[in-house]
């Protein structure tokens, strides 16, 4: 939920609040190497053809998720509230850092960390 309690209705305003609740570098590096081994463990499933690494895959990603946002930011994660949208800006956050584009991200929705 935003600020205010109030439900956020579009993508558009979703990501610069997904943003803020990762304003913390820590938080980000933790969600990096989740999300950095969801890939490597999916590739090695596809490599292997062991439909077993499809499943491990997500607890993988939501672990270094969880424990960045429950001893690093101290916040919710919004993947409790708003699924799909945290999913799919946990990609993005990860191929922007990887692009090396997303401290420009964090400065134009001016979060710091």
């Amino acid at each position: 939920m935003a600020a205010g309690g109030q439900r956020i209705a579009t993508y558009g305003a979703f990501w610069p609040f997904y943003l803020g609740e990762h304003a913390k570098p820590a938080t980000r590096a933790w969600h990096f190497v989740g999300t950095g081994l969801v890939l490597a463990v999916l590739a090695a499933g596809v490599v292997t053809g062991d439909w077993r690494l499809f499943a491990i895959s997500p607890v993988c990603g939501y672990f270094f998720a969880w424990v960045s946002h429950f001893f690093v930011e101290h916040n919710r994660p919004a993947t409790f509230t708003y699924p799909l949208w945290s999913l799919i800006s946990d990609f993005r956050m990860f191929f922007l850092f990887v692009g090396g584009r997303l401290g420009a991200e964090l400065r134009r929705y001016n979060i710091g960390g």
